[in-house]
């Protein structure tokens, strides 16, 4: 893998991780909804943890060519954003949550956004389609390791912009409580009807 290839690969990732999505809504309201964006930040980036772990063990080109296992991975996935979104939709904003709240759902906003990334089988053809154009078989390098290195960039870049994200939101929207509030509308609305197109997209297909 060259320095080129490389760079390449990440200007590529960068606008991909720039693209607003599931992980953009969650980020966001978390930002809103916590002290610290980092356990939903962490979570996210567990999810990709996880994927990464997949591709250098191969097994992303097995699941991704299997259209029932992805069938299954996009109506999980689907349902857990809908839900997701449906949740934070019902439940108000509260800025100035206490840090004891925060330390008993720390593990619960991990968990969530683990969930998001980990279930999204968009990310899974992210990894199969994009990886594959960057590794270089006849390189020094190892295939696997030149897999887990981009897996890392990529679970880098994806960790500085959501946690810039996340504390954007609250920074800005900090005092503005019904700015605050709209904007978690927004980031609901998104979940669920990310998870509704998914849904639909892959059922038609």
């Amino acid at each position: 893998m060259t320095a080129s290839m490389l760079m390449a690969f990440l200007a590529v990732d960068l606008l991909l991780v720039f693209s607003p999505g599931a992980d953009w809504a969650y980020a966001i309201s978390a930002g809103l909804r916590g002290r610290s964006v980092v356990p939903a930040v962490a979570g996210l980036v567990a999810g990709y943890a996880g994927y990464t772990l997949l591709a250098v063990a191969g097994l992303v080109v097995i699941v991704a060519s299997s259209a029932t296992l992805l069938t299954v991975l996009t109506a999980l996935g689907a349902a857990y954003l809908m839900w997701l979104g449906w949740t934070v939709l019902r439940s108000p904003v509260t800025l100035g949550t206490s840090t004891e709240a925060m330390a008993t759902s720390r593990r619960r906003i991990m968990l969530k956004g683990a969930g998001i990334s980990g279930l999204n089988p968009k990310a899974l053809l992210l990894y199969f389609s994009l990886f594959p154009q960057f590794i270089d078989p006849a390189a020094g390098l190892p295939v696997a390791v030149q897999t887990g290195m981009l897996g890392v960039l990529h679970m880098a870049l994806c960790a500085v912009v959501y946690l810039a994200v996340g504390m954007f939101s609250r920074t800005v929207l900090q005092s503005r409580p019904t700015a605050a509030r709209a904007v978690t509308r927004v980031s609901g609305v998104m979940m669920m009807v990310i998870g509704g197109f998914l849904l639909v997209e892959r059922l038609a297909g």
